[in-house]
């Protein structure tokens, strides 16, 4: 069964967000819970997400993964587990599936349709897949929800704009800049944001753009137009002439001292926008005379209403593409029933053929015609059980078989079902 623990900034303020995030760096909380075949952990600027595929419980209980998995978490940010609980959506099942699919497609996103959440989902399953943490039901929720957020883009032109936190940023950043093509802009960090920011900033007319890496990346970096690699040596020179500062990194890259120390003999006024999480820069730089700070908090309360047409037209194909997944699913979950039939059937058909040569009775005609007629059968209840499945009716299907034929699916054998399933805020 698939479930998820979301903490994003709809149930969440950003100082946990941010310990969330620092947490998540050092160590998967997924990784040792009982019950866990496999997880995918999107973590972002404003989300932490932890996608299970657990073993099947009672319907009508939560998993104890999820009440695990919460505790952890609670534990490693150094909050309470009732903190934890009210920060958290939980969701199992069908759910699952239609809130990946809405975050991949930028709808649960500060900026609605924004352009990076479809690649920071793509590369958290491919984080999943190099630590070897992915299972088949993972890769099938993961690659629809890739799927279904082409199709939303495409279909509904939502991120036409170029949505982003980045571009949401800049456009903030506005009325504080002088013209564009004179300002001096430094970049720290060449993480995730930072190709975001280089083509954001280029498009608004930025001629030279000064790219800073703690992890000494810069010189990769500057082989894009319009890129001037900084060097650690030639930091403070960089923050001395910057118009705008943008941090984009995983780690804490400015603080008030260095900010302080560049600034002393600077007239000018200075914009530092931070998109890191956790947090890049000091939120104390604020207080540095002509020095102004934009940070992801701030950031989200400019965000605009979504259009509510293509929205609601968005959302319907996140609807679709989750039903369809879950009647996928469940007919999939049929799989160890119909093998379990189709074996009994195999069974009753060999010894028939065997019995028949053993009297000297089977000729190729008559093994021909009782391997068409097993399939005929064989075909209807399939079709049947593959649909009750889909219904949420594997359950009586299973039963019945059981007492008709007095087999069940193989033990051990895993279901991937939509069925008994539920989302809850937690609290």
């Amino acid at each position: 069964m698939l479930v998820c623990v979301s903490v994003s900034h709809r149930s969440a303020d950003f100082a946990l967000l941010e310990r969330l995030s620092a947490a998540a760096a050092k160590a998967d909380p997924t990784q040792g819970l009982a019950g866990v075949r496999g997880s995918v952990v999107v973590s972002t600027c404003n989300r932490y997400e932890s996608y299970l595929d657990v073993d099947d419980g009672p319907a009508m209980d939560e998993p104890a993964a999820l009440t695990d998995l919460l505790g952890r978490l609670a534990d490693q940010i150094g909050v309470s587990p009732d903190r934890m609980r009210t920060s958290a959506r939980t969701m199992t099942g069908s759910r699952v599936a239609a809130h990946l699919f809405a975050v991949a497609s930028g709808l649960d996103s500060v900026v609605v349709g924004e352009d990076e959440i479809a690649g920071q989902v793509r590369r958290a399953l491919a984080d999943a897949r190099e630590a070897g943490t992915t299972t088949p039901a993972l890769e099938r929720v993961f690659q629809m929800a890739s799927t279904t957020s082409r199709e939303v883009k495409n279909v509904t032109g939502i991120n036409a704009a170029g949505r982003s936190m980045v571009r949401l940023a800049l456009d903030l950043a506005e009325s504080r800049i002088p013209a564009w093509d004179r300002a001096n802009v430094l970049l720290i960090g060449t993480g995730a944001y930072a190709g975001t920011t280089w083509a954001a900033l280029r498009e608004r007319g930025v001629d030279q753009i000064g790219v800073a890496s703690p992890s000494g990346r810069e010189h990769v970096f500057a082989q894009r137009d319009g890129v001037a690699p900084v060097s650690a040596s030639a930091r403070a020179v960089a923050l001395a002439q910057a118009d705008l500062v943008v941090t984009s990194t995983r780690v804490r890259t400015l603080e008030v001292a260095e900010l302080r120390r560049a600034r002393t003999r600077v007239g000018r006024p200075l914009l530092v926008i931070d998109l890191g999480l956790p947090a890049n820069v000091d939120k104390q730089v604020d207080s540095l005379p002509g020095v102004e700070l934009l940070d992801l908090e701030t950031i989200s309360l400019h965000a605009p209403v979504a259009e509510l047409g293509t929205s609601a037209q968005a959302m319907d194909l996140v609807q679709q593409a989750a039903a369809s997944f879950d009647r996928r699913s469940a007919e999939q979950s049929a799989g160890p029933t119909i093998a379990a039939y189709r074996g009994r059937v195999d069974r009753v058909l060999a010894d028939e053929l065997d019995r028949l040569a053993a009297r000297g009775r089977l000729t190729e005609e008559t093994e021909q015609a009782l391997r068409h007629f097993a399939g005929v059968l064989v075909h209807e209840p399939t079709t049947r059980v593959r649909r009750l499945a889909a219904e949420g009716r594997l359950a009586e299907v299973e039963e019945a078989v059981g007492t008709l034929y007095g087999i069940s699916p193989e033990p051990g054998t895993a279901r991937q079902g939509s069925h008994g399933q539920r989302a809850t805020r937690s609290g």
